[in-house]
């Protein structure tokens, strides 16, 4: 097999390298900070609101035993509006909420598992015991979600 000439494999070395920068795709950018975040409790939603449009929301229910707790299921966001933090910023008033409130966070939505488990400063763990009442009281309601 013959060899590159050394101008070639510094190229290509140097090439592999560098991140691939893809061509910018044109969407229409909604700063966060532009996002209203509000609490449908009558639905059980945490819902991310751009103007008049719902953009992402949380689904969730409360538990009431073996103590009061919200219990996120489903984190949805409408794909025009994918990776600009939506989901995050949803997750974080989660758990802002349920403080202020004084009720914990048995979260079942991979989603805001993950997002808690990068964040254990705003999100502290849920007691075994009441994530095991949470998924009890989800097989018990298939029909909520």
């Amino acid at each position: 097999m013959p060899t590159l000439p050394s101008r070639y494999r510094a190229r290509t070395r140097n090439a592999a390298r560098r991140p691939c920068r893809p061509d910018p795709v044109r969407t229409r950018s909604v700063p966060v900070s532009d996002i209203e975040i509000r609490d449908d409790r009558a639905a059980g939603r945490l819902e991310a609101v751009d103007g008049d449009e719902v953009v992402g929301r949380i689904e969730y229910f409360v538990l009431e035993a073996p103590e009061r707790a919200v219990v996120p299921v489903h984190t949805i966001v409408e794909p025009a509006h994918e990776g600009k933090g939506i989901a995050g910023s949803l997750a974080r008033e989660l758990y802002d909420a349920a403080r202020r409130e004084g009720v914990a966070v048995a979260p079942l939505c991979p989603y805001v598992v993950s997002w808690a488990q990068r964040h254990p400063d705003e999100a502290p763990a849920a007691d075994p015991e009441l994530l095991r009442a949470a998924e009890e009281w989800l097989r018990a309601h298939p029909d909520r979600f």
